[in-house]
């Protein structure tokens, strides 16, 4: 068994560099913490408002930073979803390949067309035994 880290001595690169930074925000940004601080802010934002006599400055500052913040947020969060999907895929892959009885056609099956996805949904559906309450539909969306 390979025991050996995919990483290995060289230089980071940008994407390694940004990889990191991407998964230190979502932890950031998913935290307590900050969902307490936004709350914060937000409240004394709106605190503010009768100071600034509500005017249009004041209601720019939040809708810009929040503008702002979720544009940058979106980019962090699919990144790091993106990278996860990949991983996890990489991980069941490894064990469809590990299993005797496992067919190797499901290994590359995120590559498939939706048709084919169907047709090998339809497959499982036919091989699965009904279930108890006389239902013989399974798989995601049965009733």
């Amino acid at each position: 068994m390979d025991t050996q880290s995919p990483r290995s001595a060289r230089t980071p690169t940008l994407s390694d560099v940004f990889s990191r930074f991407a998964s230190w925000s979502a932890d950031l940004l998913g935290s307590a913490g900050a969902f307490v601080l936004s709350t914060l802010l937000t409240l004394l934002w709106a605190a503010s408002g009768p100071f600034f006599n509500y005017s249009d400055t004041w209601q720019l500052i939040i809708n810009t930073a929040t503008t702002v913040l979720t544009f940058l947020a979106v980019f962090l969060i699919q990144h790091t979803q993106n990278r996860e999907g990949r991983a996890l895929q990489l991980k069941l892959d490894e064990l469809i390949r590990s299993s005797k009885d496992a067919r190797n056609r499901l290994i590359d099956l995120e590559h498939c067309t939706d048709e084919e996805i169907k047709q090998l949904q339809a497959e499982f559906a036919r091989r699965s035994p009904p279930k108890a309450n006389g239902d013989s539909k399974s798989g995601p969306g049965a009733r």
